[in-house]
């Protein structure tokens, strides 16, 4: 009767912290949400001013004035951000740079953090949204993945981008990793673009963005430290793409494994 009791009032208090964590991820996401509307309303003129200045200098600018940005919002939402491994990044090369994605965050967080102007392939939807799709489609190639044309077009401009000297980032997932597993299988994009362009691709791998915002809790997030890494490029000269896309997905995925086991 008693161990009856005392696993009842176990469950009571579990239920109890359950509800308050809940509680506070839900008031901390609008938090995070409030201030991520206001700071971008302060960044806002600052970053128009990319538009002025032409080719890889004004991208450029427009991902230095991003990071600012990025810096100061995940440290008002307790989600700072360590970067490693931009020493993988030669002077003068531009790479084809794709990310593991498992959370809402990962976007803001990603491009900005890249030395050196990039564009980020994205859906050419938010472009609407008032203000921000100013924002968003200069630093961005726009695509509709339900438009052949369009991701025909897509393909073309990030072949530009590349020429011109700006890195691309890609989520080779395509959408958010809602498996149990550490990567969903990759799409090709990423890895046709990187042979066509003979660029090679930096892997990324993000952690904590999993923790920060679990993606089956909806409107979520709770402070968390975030952590970038990226890695030794991976060569696309004379490799076909399925085998670079092949490698690179072992290579994200065991990196992925071992930096969770290790505490990375």
């Amino acid at each position: 009767m008693q161990h009856t009791k005392k696993v009842d009032e176990s469950r009571g208090n579990i239920a109890i912290v359950d509800f308050l964590f809940n509680l506070f991820g839900r008031f901390w996401a609008l938090w995070g949400l409030v201030s991520f509307v206001i700071s971008f309303l302060i960044i806002f003129l600052p970053s128009m001013v990319a538009y002025l200045i032409p080719g890889k200098k004004g991208q450029d600018y427009f991902i230095w004035v991003s990071r600012c940005w990025m810096r100061s919002w995940l440290y008002l939402v307790g989600c700072p951000v360590t970067v490693e491994g931009k020493e993988n990044f030669k002077k003068g090369e531009t790479y084809v740079i794709v990310y593991n994605h498992n959370a809402l965050i990962d976007v803001p967080l990603s491009a900005p953090f890249v030395p050196g102007g990039n564009k980020t392939i994205a859906k050419s939807s938010f472009a609407k949204v008032p203000i921000f799709g100013w924002f968003y489609k200069r630093g961005s190639v726009l695509v509709d993945r339900k438009n052949d044309q369009s991701r025909r077009k897509s393909f073309e401009a990030m072949r530009t981008v590349l020429q011109n000297n700006i890195h691309m980032c890609i989520y080779p997932e395509g959408t958010r990793n809602r498996t149990g597993q550490p990567l969903k299988p990759f799409y090709d994009g990423a890895f046709k673009l990187a042979v066509d362009a003979k660029k090679d691709v930096i892997p990324c791998v993000i952690f904590g963005t999993r923790e920060a915002m679990p993606i089956d809790k909806g409107f979520f997030l709770v402070p968390r430290r975030l952590k970038m890494h990226f890695l030794p490029p991976v060569a696309s000269l004379d490799v076909k793409p399925t085998d670079l896309k092949d490698q690179v997905f072992a290579i994200m995925r065991d990196y992925y494994v071992n930096g969770s086991q290790s505490g990375s």
